[in-house]
């Protein structure tokens, strides 16, 4: 910090568990990878290389290097995961994964439907050769979970080897987690919040509506992810109550 304020909250040291910020990377160029780190790379513990945008970015291995030299876990989106699967490539997934020296890998079925059974099977697999994380949620409307799978789906996927569960939002906020407007799908979210360790749990949280009531309701250090690349020192400035919208939130009773 560039000055040392009182009543800020206190932000555990990176690497971290607690109090994560997933950044989604939709197809940065290296420079613009390299500018986002000069000024993000503190506040920043993963960067998801969104759905396929692997496969057809420039110069990915330099793109990676830039993250890792400035200690942010890059990986690849989920989708990924499921464009192989579909076309019976797991091991090819496996070799790409290796090719580009990925540490973390994400697992979801948000796309390709699969069996719940054989998605905790590839869970427990890739957790043997790398750190897994695996999304829960559909991105399709048309799918809907009850309260009660949520909660079975991130028990059973955390107990099969993921070391993190990602609620599902899309990049545009507005499935999964959320009603169409954007809007917290509060019997959702308070039946996770209740039944899961909210260590375990990234929420997707592309709208600084939804980065802010996660904060105001779990606090400075609850895992959000999906952030868009510029909005990583505006997202910290809300952990910190540095933005109107928190700006009371850490603050003492006789200051408020």
């Amino acid at each position: 910090m560039n000055f040392k304020l009182p009543f800020i909250p206190e932000r555990p040291s990176k690497p971290r568990t607690r109090g994560l910020t997933m950044v989604m990377d939709k197809g940065l160029s290296v420079r613009e990878a390299e500018d986002f780190m000069s000024v993000g790379s503190e506040y920043t513990d993963y960067v998801k290389l969104g759905f396929g945008t692997s496969i057809i970015t420039p110069d990915l291995k330099k793109k990676i290097k830039v993250y890792k030299k400035a200690g942010v876990i890059p990986y690849f989106g989920g989708t990924l995961f499921e464009v192989f699967l579909i076309r019976n490539m797991f091991e090819e997934f496996v070799r790409f994964i290796q090719e580009y020296e990925i540490t973390m890998i994400e697992i979801s079925d948000g796309s390709y439907d699969i069996e719940h059974s054989r998605k905790l099977e590839y869970i427990n697999k890739l957790s043997k050769i790398a750190t897994v994380i695996s999304e829960v949620g559909s991105k399709k409307k048309e799918v809907v979970y009850t309260p009660d799978q949520w909660v079975a789906m991130m028990k059973s996927e955390l107990e099969a080897g993921s070391v993190k569960v990602i609620a599902e939002a899309r990049e545009s906020g507005t499935i999964g987690i959320y009603n169409d407007d954007g809007s917290i799908n509060h019997a959702v979210v308070d039946a996770i919040s209740t039944h899961v360790n909210l260590d375990n749990v990234i929420w997707e949280a592309p709208m600084k509506s939804q980065q802010a009531w996660f904060i105001k309701h779990f606090g400075a250090n609850v895992n959000l992810g999906n952030i868009p690349p510029n909005e990583i020192i505006p997202l910290e400035s809300l952990r910190l109550g540095l933005r109107g919208d928190t700006f009371f939130q850490f603050l003492p009773d006789n200051l408020k």
